[in-house]
């Protein structure tokens, strides 16, 4: 079974995106983290497909938490997803080794649904 983590500070969003996702994939495992530390437990547990992960997070920035998952796990889909939608951002974002940045202010349900949808359509979970 596919599985989708988010890694976001803020609550509501956080289970805004979950609902989201729970509702347009059903079958997909959706597990929540506050912060980068408990993200990287959940990810050494059970390694999710897909990462959601918002810039400024409570220690370590969604930025630095990219370029550790991405030292460690080289196969997991990680998307930035932020309201600060900056070109040094989005710089930081490739070179940290995120697979896309998206603003969540132009973020539509449909964009994720589609999103999320190409993913798990190709059976590895990755982009072309």
């Amino acid at each position: 079974m596919p599985e989708i983590l988010i890694v976001e500070d803020s609550a509501f969003f956080r289970q805004l995106l979950k609902e989201t996702l729970t509702s347009q994939f059903p079958s997909v495992r959706i597990e929540e983290a506050a912060d980068g530390d408990e993200a990287l437990r959940k990810i050494e547990i059970s390694k999710p497909d897909l990462i959601f992960i918002d810039i400024k997070l409570p220690g370590e920035n969604g930025l630095e938490l990219t370029k550790k998952i991405r030292a460690q796990y080289v196969d997991i889909v990680i998307i930035i997803l932020t309201s600060y939608d900056l070109p040094e951002y989005r710089e930081a974002a490739s070179q940290y080794g995120a697979d896309l940045f998206l603003s969540k202010g132009a973020t539509t349900k449909d964009y994720i649904h589609t999103l999320v949808n190409s993913f798990l359509s190709k059976g590895k979970y990755r982009p072309d």
